[in-house]
């Protein structure tokens, strides 16, 4: 495999950006002209002595904003581990530097646009959860590795990638263009990744998580919903688990995807929207094309739909139910498990029955397995396709369950358990276990809903306390100020990092200039005069206590009706994204 630069540094003049590759008997320099943006290779000797020169990481890429050309870089990483020889990096700071020395050429507007849109990039790149390798294909599982050609092995690290989980694939397009600078460049991954070095009887093995966001249909919570018209469903994530034990590898994959036909929740200042079923749109098509999609990539699919069978979620089950059964493909099951219902009143031994009543399917699937001599002794045959509303909480715990019931498989197999051993016996092993799956929990969490996992007490320590549900109630709560006030502006920043929108330079007008309603501004004033008026009114009673009770009620009503209209239009009151238009939120 064509491997990249590992250790760079970048030279800045006026006229360009020299990155030099600093690997041992690496001479290349990478010349970017700061004017015409032209990429080149050249040598140390054309980088001129007077170039203020700086260590980087990496290259994120590259991106037009209003200003012009801006080039992304990582300017620190930190090791995650070692995977099979090859290290795993963690992206932890980036700078986004401007092509252009001055911001002369720009008017008022279109200054304060461009930082607009330099927050939005910031803000991405902020979001916890970039990793890369520069000599490991991280985009890929074990088994999708093991089943490539020869051709594929000679592939760079950019031309080899599953796009699906490259992260700055749109930061890269000028580099894909140019093979001769792909050792510049490699994929990013955005999502979790844990590394362990453990001990079971004397016995040490590594074990492994990472999960792989998809970067289409990416998104926030509520406003990215359902599937597209290609069947990419919204916060797809695909999660392996592996473990290496004397040369041998296995790995157990499982994946999660919002419900995958047309459906919206779009925020509306209540705590919970009603779901929203299309009524013009053919589902099964966009249902069938992320099917056929599963089934190429992962083989047989169950699905295990952990959503309320009752309320607002209901009609969701009822649709997902009849679309399997419209779809009537043997190779893709439904399995529908109320997970509040079954686990309400702290019933969580309620979730072995889901368990137990997947597990012949499990043994059917199987888990990936390679032996010391690199033969391939048991391939995956399928995989759980889980889901909840938000396909965080609800699902991280189940795929917990069932990543632990496939380790405890493999780990019998390769005879670091002893017959009749389990995992749970392990007190330090199974603590280490749980710590990751609920930080995998919560890193899934903030990229999708903006903060950490609600039950994750569960996930950590087995059972439900207390204090876990006073940290649900206090998460539910940012998670609602977030997704009404917030998350407009990171779903426009996600679209801008992507290549969703796309900033011309000729633009005079963004869409960042969109009017408010007149209610955005005149309704909230009303309302807080008039609640000021009621407290003032207890505050300094009138003459009588009738005359006060007239006032408090009269500035009290007021407050409470133009609340209440506030409620009803409450779309009008979110913060929505404004660079994608409203049928592609939809």
């Amino acid at each position: 495999m064509a491997t990249t630069y590992g250790s760079l540094n970048l030279h800045t003049t006026p006229e360009k950006f020299y990155i030099e590759a600093c690997d041992a008997g690496a001479n290349d320099v990478l010349a970017i002209d700061r004017v015409s943006a032209e990429m080149t290779l050249t040598g140390m000797k054309d980088v001129p002595p007077s170039a203020v020169s700086q260590p980087i990481c990496g290259i994120m890429g590259t991106i037009r904003l209003v200003a012009g050309m801006y080039l992304i870089v990582i300017t620190k990483k930190k090791e995650v581990g070692d995977l099979f020889g090859h290290t795993l990096w963690k992206a932890i700071d980036f700078d986004v530097i401007s092509y252009k020395k001055t911001m002369l050429h720009l008017t008022d507007s279109q200054m304060q646009d461009n930082k607009t849109f330099l927050s939005m990039i910031h803000s991405v790149l902020a979001t916890d959860g970039f990793y890369f390798s520069t000599d490991y294909d991280l985009t890929h599982t074990l088994q999708r590795l093991s089943n490539t050609s020869p051709e594929f092995q000679e592939m760079s690290l950019l031309e080899r990638a599953d796009q699906r989980f490259v992260w700055n694939g749109h930061l890269l397009r000028e580099f894909i263009a140019q093979p001769e600078l792909h050792k510049f460049v490699y994929p990013v991954l955005h999502g979790f990744m844990s590394m362990s070095s453990c001990c079971i009887n004397g016995k040490i093995f590594d074990w492994v998580i990472i999960s792989r966001r998809s970067c289409f249909r990416a998104g926030v919570r509520y406003y990215v919903r359902g599937i597209d018209s290609e069947g990419h469903a919204a916060n797809f994530v695909e999660t392996e688990q592996i473990i290496q034990y004397n040369g041998a590898k296995a790995s157990f994959v499982q994946t999660r995807g919002s419900i995958p036909f047309f459906w919206s929740q779009r925020p509306n200042l209540k705590y919970k929207p009603k779901p929203q079923i299309s009524k013009s749109i053919n589902h099964l098509d966009g249902f069938q094309r992320h099917f056929d999609s599963q089934l190429i990539l992962y083989g047989k699919q169950v699905i295990l739909n952990l959503v309320n069978q009752k309320g607002s979620e209901k009609p969701l089950e009822q649709a997902f139910a009849q679309m399997v059964s419209n779809l009537a493909n043997g190779m893709v099951r439904y399995i529908a498990f109320d997970f509040h219902k079954e686990c309400s009143r702290m019933r969580w031994h309620r979730l072995h029955v889901l368990v137990d009543a997947v597990s012949e399917m499990q043994d059917e699937f199987g888990y990936f397995l390679v032996d010391s001599d690199g033969k391939v002794q048991m391939q995956q045959e399928g995989t759980f396709r889980s889901n909840c509303m938000d396909c965080l909480d609800r699902t991280n715990v189940v795929q917990s369950l069932l990543a632990r019931r496939s380790l405890q498989a493999q780990l019998q197999r390769l005879g670091v358990l002893h017959v009749g051993q389990r995992i749970e016996e392990q007190a330090d092993f199974e603590k280490m276990y749980k710590n990751a799956w609920a930080d995998n929990a919560n890193a899934c969490a903030k990229q999708y809903a903006g903060t950490g996992a609600l039950k994750t007490d569960f996930t950590r320590t087995g059972k439900r306390t207390q204090w876990g549900l006073v940290m649900d109630g206090w998460n539910s709560m940012i998670r609602y100020l977030k997704n009404n006030f917030s998350d407009g502006f990171r779903q426009d920043s996600i679209d801008l990092f992507l290549g969703n929108y796309a900033v011309e330079e000729e633009d005079l007008i963004t869409p960042l200039h969109r009017p408010r309603d007149w209610k955005f501004l005149t309704l909230p004033i009303i309302m807080l005069v008039a609640f000021s008026m009621c407290v003032i009114c207890l505050l300094m009673a009138g003459d009588t206590w009738t005359e006060t009770l007239a006032y408090v009620l009269f500035w009290g009503m007021a407050s409470v009706g133009t609340a209440a209209v506030i409620l009803f239009n409450g779309r009008d009151f979110v913060d929505a994204p404004k660079l994608v238009q409203k049928e592609k939120m939809d």
